[in-house]
C-alpha cells in the first residue's frame, strides 16, 4: 500500500508558499564560497534569476490563470482581427451588390431608352438619377451614351463629360463592376447597358458607391466580442480562485514535485501489477480499483464511492470484503473465475481505517476463452447486423431486417414499434411520440401473444415505456414475473406475455441525430437465460445502428414524397381540349427517386397542336424544379408560334444560362441537361412536323397496324449552346397513332435500349387500339418491377378537320375586293348557321384585309376554319406585325387593330416561311 507522506513519520519542513528549508540557502553558499567561485549579486543579477524563476515560483493555479489569461487575450484578439478582415470584404461586397442591383434597376425602367433617344436626354434623366440616387443610398447614378459621355451626374458641372471608368465590356451586352479610389474616396462601381428591345446596346448606366457608406454586422459584434473577452477573464480569475483553494485543500499543503513523485510511484504500483487492488473504506464503500480488479470482477464504471454491496458483486465475494475480517488467500468463485483473495486492514501504524484486498485469477485462461468466445459471438452478431440491417431505404423493411438478424440469436422475440409519423416519413411532433404502430416482429412461436404487425397503441403516461421514451434511456427487466410496474402499459397483454413464459426483457428507444423514432423490445422466454448488464449495451449497439437506418429511410421518404408531390404538381392536372388529336398519357415516377419526366399538350392557333415529352438529367427536387421552369419555358416560347428548331434552340439557350447561373452560384454544381421532343401536328394538312434534342425517336402506329420509328435528326442535347436543330415532317393518316415517351420505358439496367425498342414495337402492333387501351397495353408489356428512372408516355391519335370546317379564298391587292370577300364569308357563315357571328367576322375581316392590302405586297389569303372556335386568318408575304395602339380624339386611322381586339377572343400573330399569318378567335355560341 502507498503511504502518504507525513501521515506517518517526520513530514519534511516547508515554507508556506512550498519553498525548501531556509537551510538550503545558506548550504548552497558555503558550497560556492568553497568552490572558489565569486558570489553573484547585485539588482540586474536578482532581477535576472526573479524573470527565469516566475514560473516554478508560481503555484498550479496561478500557472492556470496566467496560461488562461493568455489564451482569452490570443482569442479576442484573433477575433478582433478576423471582424476587422470580414467587415472589409462584407463592405466591398455590400457596395458591389448594391451598385449593381441600383444600376441593373435604373437601365431596366420603363421609358429609358426612349430618353435616352429624345433631342434632351438629361432634360428627363437627370431629376430620375438624383431621385433614384437619395432613395437607394448610393453616391451617384450616371446615365451615358454608348461614346460613355455622361448625360447625368450628381454635379452639373461634370454632364457631358467623359465617364471615368470601363465600360467595353458593358457595350458588349455585360456587367462591369470595379473598385476604384475616387474623389470622394474608396468606392465600388458598376456599369451596366440599356438594352433596346432588339437588343442592341443604346446606353449605359453606371451606379457607384463608397464602401465607406455601407455598414457592416461585424462592427456591430466588435463591443460584444470584448464584452465576452472581460467576462472570459472574470470567469478565469473566480474559477482559478476556487481550484487554488481546492488544491491546497486536497494536497495537504505538498509542493508539486512530491506530488508528482508520489503520483507516478502510486500510478506505476497500481497499472503494472498483475493482481488486481481493492481500497475499501472503513463503512465498506469501495475507494479505488485498479484496472485487473475491474477485468476480474466486471466492476461498473461507476463503482467507486459505492458500498460493495451495490456494484453487483457475486454474493461470495460480496460477503468476503463486506465482512472486514483479515483474509489469506481464500478461493472464490466470480461468475466463470475462480479468485484467490487476500484482505489486509490499513488502519495500523495510523493509517485511515479499512481495509485493502488483493485478488488473483486461477482460472484465467478458462476465462480469457470464455470471454473470447463471447466477444466473437457479438462481434459476428454485430457484423450481421451492419450488413442486414438497411439493405433499402424503406422504413417497415428495415424495422423488419432489424427483428430478423436478432431472433433467435439475442432475442426468442423483437418487437419494432415505431411513431406513426415516422412510417410517413415525419419527425414525431413536439419531439414526443404519444401513439405508436408496430411496424415488425421477429419471433421463435407463432402463437406468441403479442400485438399483431400494424397494430396502433398509446403510449401511457408514467409508464416504464415513456419514460424510457422521454430519457431516452436503455432499460433493462430481468425478472418480469417479480415486478408489475412494467404492466402498466397494457395490463392485459403484459399477464398474457407472463403467462406463456417470457421471462426477461431489454427496452431500447429508438433514437438517431437527437430525433425519437419509436422502441425496441427484446424478449426472451424461461428456457433461455436472463437478460444481464452485458446484453444492454449490446442491445444499443445494435438498435442505435438500427436507428441511423430507420432515420435515413424516414428521410427518403420524406424527401421523395416532397419531391413527387413537386413533380405531379408541374405536370399538367388536365389535358386542354381540342379537336386535333385523341390523346392519353401515363406518368410514373421512379422508386429510387423522382426524376424530371415530362409531358405537355398545348393548343396552338389555326386548330394545331403540339406534344412536348422531355427528361431532365439527374433525380430529386432539383430535377423536378428545373421541369417546372422548362416546362413553363415551352408554354412561353409555343404562344409565340415558332417552328419546332428554333423552340429547342430558344431552350437549349434557356438551360445553358441556368448551368451557367448555378455554376457561378453553387460552384461545382451538376449540370442540368434535358432532352426533349417537340412535335407540331396541323389536323388541315395532316402534316406534323418534329425536332428533338438528343431524345429518342417518337413511335407512328399506321392504321393498318404498322409499327414505324420515323428517322428523325437527333440533335444535341439541352444546355450545349449554340448547335443547330433540324426539323422534319411526317404525313399522318387519319387515325395514326404517335407515340411519345421517355428512355425510362425502353431502356433499364437489365435491358438495352434496343431491346425496349422492339418491345415496344411488339406492344403496339395492333390495330384500333384506343389511346388509353395503348398506353396500359404498353406497361403491361415494358414497365419494370423496380422502375429505376421516370416513365412519361404519350398517346394521340390524329383526326382531321373536315374539309367542309375549312373554307378559302384568294384576295387581289385591290380595295375595292374587299366587299367581295366579305359577302362571300356570309354565304359561308349562313351554311355553317352562324349568321350571328356574320357582323363581327365581316368587321374583323375588313380590318385585317385592309391592312394587308395597304402594307404588305404579294398574294393576300384569307382562311374561315369552324372548330371549337370560328378562327379567321389572313396571310400575306410581309413580315411586319401589326401593333395594338390608341388613337387620339383627332386622328383619322389608328383604330381598326383596337376594335378587332375587343371583338375577338383572341388575336395575333405568327410568322411562316413565306410571310406572316394573322389570326382571330370568336367563340361559339
Amino acid at each position: 500500500m502507498a503511504r502518504f507522506p507525513g501521515r506517518s513519520g517526520a513530514r519534511p519542513a516547508v515554507g508556506p508558499a512550498g519553498d525548501l528549508p531556509s537551510g538550503r540557502p545558506e548550504q548552497a553558499r558555503a558550497s560556492r564560497e568553497s568552490s572558489g567561485r565569486p558570489e553573484r549579486s547585485g539588482p540586474v543579477w536578482a532581477t535576472r534569476q526573479w524573470i527565469r524563476s516566475a514560473p516554478t515560483r508560481l503555484s498550479v493555479a496561478g500557472q492556470v490563470f496566467a496560461l488562461q489569461v493568455l489564451v482569452v487575450l490570443l482569442l479576442v484578439a484573433a477575433a478582433v482581427v478576423a471582424l476587422v478582415v470580414q467587415s472589409n470584404r462584407d463592405s466591398v461586397e455590400e457596395a458591389r451588390n448594391r451598385s449593381v442591383a441600383v444600376a441593373q434597376t435604373f437601365a431596366n425602367s420603363p421609358g429609358i431608352v426612349e430618353a435616352l433617344k429624345s433631342p434632351d436626354p438629361t432634360l428627363i434623366l437627370q431629376p430620375k438619377a438624383q431621385s433614384v440616387r437619395i432613395q437607394t443610398g448610393v453616391d451617384f447614378v450616371v446615365v451615358m451614351n454608348t461614346d460613355g459621355i455622361r448625360y447625368t451626374h450628381p454635379l452639373p458641372d461634370r454632364i457631358g463629360k467623359k465617364f471615368v471608368g470601363t465600360i467595353g465590356p458593358a457595350l458588349a451586352g455585360g456587367v462591369v463592376t470595379e473598385q476604384i479610389t475616387g474623389t470622394i474616396g474608396p468606392l465600388v462601381q458598376a456599369t451596366v447597358p440599356v438594352l433596346a428591345p432588339t437588343g442592341q446596346v443604346v446606353g449605359l448606366v453606371s451606379a457607384g458607391i463608397t464602401i465607406d457608406r455601407v455598414s457592416s454586422a461585424s462592427d456591430r459584434q466588435l463591443p460584444i466580442v470584448l464584452g465576452a473577452a472581460a467576462g472570459a477573464l472574470v470567469l478565469a480569475t473566480a474559477g482559478t480562485a476556487l481550484v487554488s483553494r481546492r488544491l491546497r485543500r486536497q494536497t495537504h499543503g505538498l509542493d508539486p514535485a512530491e506530488m508528482t513523485r508520489m503520483y507516478e510511484h502510486h500510478d506505476a504500483v497500481l497499472h503494472s501489477v498483475r493482481e488486481g487492488v481493492l481500497i475499501l473504506s472503513g463503512s465498506r464503500r469501495l475507494l479505488l480499483a485498479n484496472d485487473e480488479a475491474r477485468r476480474l470482477l466486471d466492476l461498473p464504471a461507476d463503482a467507486e464511492g459505492r458500498p460493495v454491496t451495490e456494484i453487483g458483486l457475486d454474493p461470495a465475494i460480496t460477503e468476503l470484503l463486506a465482512s472486514g475480517r483479515q483474509v489469506t488467500d481464500d478461493v472464490v468463485p466470480a461468475g466463470e473465475r475462480l479468485i484467490a483473495v487476500n484482505v489486509r486492514p490499513t488502519d495500523r501504524d495510523g493509517g485511515p481505517p479499512g481495509s485493502v484486498a488483493t485478488l488473483r485469477d486461477s482460472t484465467e485462461l478458462l476465462g480469457l476463452a470464455g470471454r473470447a468466445d463471447v466477444a466473437r459471438r457479438r462481434l459476428r452478431l454485430l457484423y450481421d447486423a451492419g450488413v442486414s440491417v438497411g439493405t433499402t431505404l424503406d422504413v417497415t423493411r428495415t424495422a423488419e431486417e432489424l427483428a430478423q438478424v436478432m431472433v433467435p440469436r439475442f432475442a426468442d422475440f423483437v418487437s419494432v414499434d415505431l411513431a406513426e409519423e415516422v412510417l410517413d416519413g415525419e419527425e414525431p411532433a413536439g419531439g414526443g411520440i404519444s401513439r405508436m404502430q408496430r411496424a415488425a416482429l421477429g419471433s421463435v412461436a407463432a402463437d406468441a401473444p403479442f400485438k399483431a404487425v400494424g397494430s396502433l397503441f398509446d403510449v401511457v403516461p408514467d409508464t416504464p415505456l415513456a419514460d424510457s421514451l422521454s430519457g431516452g434511456q436503455a432499460m433493462l427487466e430481468p425478472d418480469l414475473a417479480g415486478v408489475t410496474h412494467w404492466r402498466t402499459q397494457d395490463p392485459a397483454g403484459a399477464a398474457e406475455i407472463v403467462a406463456y413464459g417470457v421471462r426477461s426483457l431489454i427496452r431500447v428507444p429508438l433514437r438517431a441525430r437527437g430525433v425519437l423514432l419509436g422502441v425496441v423490445r427484446f424478449w426472451r422466454l424461461e428456457r433461455t437465460e436472463a437478460f444481464e448488464e452485458d446484453d444492454l449495451s449490446l442491445a444499443e449497439e445494435l438498435v442505435a445502428h438500427a436507428a441511423v437506418c430507420i432515420d435515413n429511410a424516414r428521410r427518403y421518404t420524406r424527401e421523395h414524397a416532397m419531391a413527387v408531390t413537386l413533380q405531379h404538381s408541374l405536370l399538367p392536372r388536365r389535358l386542354p381540349a381540342q379537336n386535333a388529336l385523341e390523346v392519353a398519357h401515363r406518368y410514373l415516377p421512379a422508386q429510387a427517386g423522382v426524376g424530371g419526366d415530362w409531358f405537355d399538350v398545348i393548343p396552338l392557333t389555326g386548330t394545331r397542336v403540339a406534344l412536348v415529352v422531355g427528361d431532365v438529367v439527374g433525380h430529386g427536387l432539383h430535377a423536378a424544379a428545373t421541369m417546372g421552369r422548362l416546362r413553363t419555358a415551352i408554354h412561353n416560347f409555343s404562344a409565340l408560334d415558332l417552328p419546332p428548331d428554333e423552340l429547342l434552340g430558344h431552350l437549349d439557350e434557356l438551360v445553358y444560362r441556368i448551368d451557367q447561373d448555378e455554376a457561378a452560384n453553387l460552384g461545382d454544381s451538376p449540370v442540368t441537361g434535358a432532352t426533349c421532343l417537340y412535335a407540331v401536328y396541323d389536323p388541315i394538312s395532316r402534316l406534323c412536323t418534329l425536332a428533338r434534342a438528343g431524345h429518342p425517336p417518337p413511335a407512328v402506329v399506321h392504321p393498318d397496324g404498322t409499327v414505324e420509328f420515323p428517322t428523325l435528326p437527333a440533335g444535341p442535347p439541352l444546355g450545349l449552346a449554340g448547335m443547330p436543330f433540324e426539323t422534319a415532317e411526317l404525313e399522318l393518316a387519319e387515325g395514326s397513332l404517335l407515340v411519345l415517351y421517355t428512355d425510362g420505358l425502353v431502356e433499364d439496367r437489365s435491358r438495352d435500349i434496343d431491346v425496349g425498342l422492339d418491345l415496344l414495337r411488339a406492344a403496339l402492333a395492333r390495330p384500333g387500339r384506343t389511346p388509353e387501351e395503348t398506353c396500359t397495353a404498353v406497361l403491361d408489356a415494358l414497365l419494370p418491377s423496380r422502375p429505376t428512372d421516370d416513365i412519361a408516355l404519350l398517346v394521340a391519335r390524329t383526326r382531321v378537320l373536315a374539309g367542309d370546317h375549312v373554307a378559302e379564298w384568294e384576295v387581289p391587292s385591290d380595295p375595292a375586293a374587299v366587299a367581295g370577300v366579305r359577302a362571300a364569308v356570309s354565304r359561308q357563315l349562313a351554311d355553317w348557321g352562324l349568321d350571328e357571328a356574320a357582323f363581327v367576322t365581316e368587321l374583323i375581316l375588313s380590318e385585317l384585309i385592309t391592312n394587308a392590302i395597304r402594307y404588305a405586297t404579294g398574294p393576300i389569303r384569307v382562311r374561315l376554319l369552324r372548330d371549337r372556335t370560328l378562327i379567321c386568318e389572313v396571310s400575306d408575304t410581309s413580315s411586319t406585325s401589326p401593333h395594338l395602339r390608341y388613337a387620339a380624339t383627332m386622328d383619322e386611322g389608328g383604330r381598326g387593330l383596337f376594335l378587332v381586339a375587343q371583338f375577338a377572343e383572341r388575336w395575333g400573330t405568327r410568322y411562316t416561311g413565306s410571310g406572316k399569318v394573322i389570326w382571330t378567335e370568336q367563340p361559339l355560341a
